[in-house]
């Protein structure tokens, strides 16, 4: 079950193909950077997300290491999730994420799993969107 939404980030993607080595098929290496609001804070937030298209055409990506930082302190994240190809050019993927902090701001996001959707349009504008999992 999901709890009330924890934020929103806006975020502008830079993408470039990568080496795959599975199934001959393509993979995207997409970094992130933007802001929004987390936990009741304002931040910034950085990573890098990698992702590799499957058999049936659906990608299945993860991030090794994010960045959020807020006037408080910083937090550093994990993710993985899955997706596809949008009808207008961008991606849609669903996944979880699960975050690390000693800052007293940020402290909520120890301890939870969060489920994400993330989406973006042709021009590299997307928005992550963050949900506790209670």
């Amino acid at each position: 079950m999901l709890g009330e939404k924890a934020g929103t980030l806006t975020l502008k993607e830079t993408t470039k193909p990568i080496d795959s080595g599975k199934y001959g098929l393509p993979a995207m290496e997409t970094h992130n950077v933007g802001s929004g609001t987390l936990v009741g804070h304002e931040v910034q937030g950085m990573a890098t997300f990698t992702a590799e298209m499957r058999p049936d055409g659906s990608w299945k990506g993860h991030c090794p290491a994010g960045v959020i930082m807020c006037a408080g302190g910083v937090a550093t994240f994990t993710c993985m999730g899955v997706g596809n190809m949008t009808d207008t050019g961008g991606v849609m993927f669903h996944g979880g994420a699960s975050f690390e902090t000693t800052s007293e701001a940020l402290s909520e996001l120890n301890g939870k799993y969060y489920m994400f959707s993330y989406e973006s349009d042709p021009e590299g504008n997307a928005e992550w969107n963050l949900y506790p999992c209670i």
